[in-house]
């Protein structure tokens, strides 16, 4: 009945690490223009069906996962210690607005 030999697999893997992130994350992103977003969802997702198809499902799920590492490496030590950012909160917001490039006109701490 539940079969797995399709790339539709890949596809919902991705989908579900991306809505997660939008759901646990997105609060970071709030100043990301959408069409940016549904690029970023739409690459990952074809980069990932073409190293499944040409190199092999073993491969691309290493590969996604190994994705994290330097997600890891930017949250746990590059945001805090090089740029004084808490890597999980965001804070101080005036910093992470600054390190983003957005501008403080709403932001109010």
């Amino acid at each position: 009945m539940w079969t797995t030999d399709s790339l539709w697999f890949e596809v919902a893997v991705v989908s579900i690490i991306f809505a997660l992130g939008n759901m646990l994350f997105g609060l970071f992103e709030e100043r990301t223009p959408r069409i940016r977003k549904v690029a970023k969802y739409i690459l990952t997702t074809v980069i990932v069906c073409l190293i499944s198809v040409y190199a092999g499902r073993n491969v691309s799920m290493t590969i996604l996962g190994l994705l994290f590492i330097p997600i890891l490496y930017i949250h746990g030590y590059w945001l805090p210690v090089k740029k004084g950012i808490n890597g999980w909160t965001g804070e101080p917001k005036g910093k992470y607005y600054d390190f983003r490039g957005w501008s403080k006109d709403i932001f109010k701490e």
